[in-house]
């Protein structure tokens, strides 16, 4: 019922964005209702998704981790706190494990998740260290909205095509990213998306590459 709630509010709400409106954002809720149905098999995949305490985004945390988990997929929230946690829509969500207890050998993937709640992790040791760690292992790193800024103060983001939330790009230039404004973008293992209404080809961006580790490892 709360995910059905947190639904018809996104409906009601993209206008609102993860921050400020970006009028020069194109909407893509049409393609994310088709890729439901196009999720593979993510049976045994395992991922762990990073939310703020207060204002993360509701939809880039509740439709992806419906998708993925219709799909088979195994998802964990994580946060900075066990407290529930609050989206900038209402919604409400009650971290399973507190982030500095997630060990990135255990996932298949680390998301961060955005929405103004996520510049918690921007300059966060412990979410820096997830993130390259992950990395380090061969692990699927993403991060939608204003949570692509944690990735590329980690490090991770020099070098590598990426987007995140318009206003935010300066930010990944600096850490030497190539900001190509996609709604998302796929470098590898690093998956990046601009806001919440890429959160469905967002989800199906991991949903692919979460597949193909699958079959590359059983293959």
């Amino acid at each position: 019922m709360r995910v059905c709630t947190i639904f018809l509010l996104t409906c009601l709400l993209f206008a609102c964005g993860c921050g400020a409106q970006d009028p020069g954002q194109t909407s893509s809720a049409a393609s994310s209702g088709g890729n439901a149905e196009k999720l593979p098999d993510l049976a045994d995949m395992q991922l762990v998704m990073v939310i703020g305490q207060r204002d993360f985004r509701d939809e880039e945390l509740f439709e992806p981790k419906a998708l993925l988990e219709k799909a088979g997929a195994q998802v964990v929230v994580a946060s900075s706190s066990l407290d529930e946690a609050t989206g900038m829509l209402g919604g409400k969500a009650q971290p399973d494990m507190p982030l500095s207890d997630v060990n990135p050998e255990e996932f298949h993937a680390v998301v961060f998740i955005g929405g103004t709640g996520a510049r918690e992790y921007w300059d966060d040791d412990t979410a820096h260290g997830l993130a390259r760690e992950a990395a380090e292992r061969g692990r699927i790193v993403a991060a939608i909205c204003l949570a692509p800024v944690t990735l590329a103060n980690a490090g991770l983001l020099d070098g590598k095509k990426a987007t995140v939330w318009s206003t935010e790009a300066d930010r990944l230039r600096a850490q030497g990213a190539e900001y190509t404004g996609a709604e998302v973008e796929v470098d590898g293992l690093l998956i990046t998306g601009n806001g919440p209404e890429a959160a469905g080809e967002f989800a199906a961006a991991i949903a692919q590459a979460l597949a193909r580790m699958k079959e590359h490892s059983s293959g």
